[in-house]
Order: structure tokens, then C-alpha cells, then sequence
């Protein structure tokens, strides 16, 4: 069966996600540092970690194998992700891979450079309709990727 571990606290897929999830007969964690709502639904569990920074992460990062699904906008956790032999998607839809994970992880730690020194970077954009069918692809196919992965 394939695992989809969610960095939920601030993910604005969740609902597509457990469609998904049904669909395809995946199991989600929902992991989050407090109480959030979730479908009743068997294949969908709650893990609510403890209070400080990277706590979610953390529970994710030690789970997560080959065939498993990590959904997050952290990049250091879909590194973590990455190096564990799982897929990673951002919510936007962006996958990351080994290829792709180095100049992801330095564009973050430029733009946290940028900030801590003053420089106005903005924010991240704002998450859109095609953000979100973007993810909805990038789901699908990674779905049928960690089926082929999953060990036996």
C-alpha cells in the first residue's frame, strides 16, 4: 500500500489529497504540531507531534521510505524525503529528486540569507487554481511511481 505522509499544518491540499488517497487505496498521515480536522475515515490518520520546531518534520523524516509520498513545502524536509528514497512534492505540484534538491535547498538558504541580512524578498506567491491542479498531476504520477518502488 502506498504511505502519503502530509506536513500538514500549513498545506492547502489536504482535500485533494484524500481523494486521491481513496481513490488509489493510499494511507495518509496527517502530521501536525496541534488538533486539525480530518475526514473520518480509516485510511487517514491523525499524528499530532509535540510543540518545536521540526518536530513534524522529524516524525516524517523517520518514517518515510522507497515507495512512500512526502507532501510538503519545507525544502529541507523533502531532502530528508529525497535521501530516504521517497518522492517529494511541493503542493504546487513541483517535485524534487536527487537532481533537483541541491539548487532547491541553496535557493532556500540564499533567500533566508537575503532576509536575515534586510533584504525584502517577499513571500512565497499566492497558491492558485493552477497550483492546485498542478499538485493533482504530480500526485497521480507519483502515485503510480511509488507503486512501482514499493517494496514487496
Amino acid at each position: 500500500m502506498v504511505r502519503i505522509f502530509v506536513d500538514a499544518d500549513a498545506c492547502p491540499v489536504k482535500p485533494e489529497i484524500y481523494r486521491v488517497a481513496e481513490r488509489v487505496g493510499a494511507h495518509v498521515f496527517v502530521v501536525s504540531n496541534s488538533v486539525m480536522g480530518i475526514p473520518p475515515a480509516p485510511w487517514i490518520e491523525r499524528v499530532i507531534v509535540s510543540d518545536g520546531p521540526d518536530k513534524a518534520d522529524d516524525w516524517i523524516a523517520e518514517r518515510a521510505t522507497a515507495g512512500d509520498i512526502v507532501v510538503t513545502a519545507d525544502v529541507p524536509l523533502a531532502a530528508r524525503a529525497v535521501k530516504a528514497g521517497a518522492l517529494a512534492l511541493a503542493p504546487t505540484g513541483k517535485a524534487f529528486s536527487e537532481d533537483s534538491i541541491g539548487m532547491a535547498l541553496a535557493t532556500r538558504n540564499l533567500m533566508a540569507d537575503l532576509r536575515s541580512a534586510g533584504q525584502l524578498t517577499g513571500g512565497p506567491k499566492a497558491f492558485t487554481p493552477r497550483d492546485r491542479s498542478a499538485f493533482l498531476s504530480a500526485l497521480d504520477l507519483a502515485v503510480t511511481r511509488a507503486r512501482r518502488q514499493r517494496p514487496r
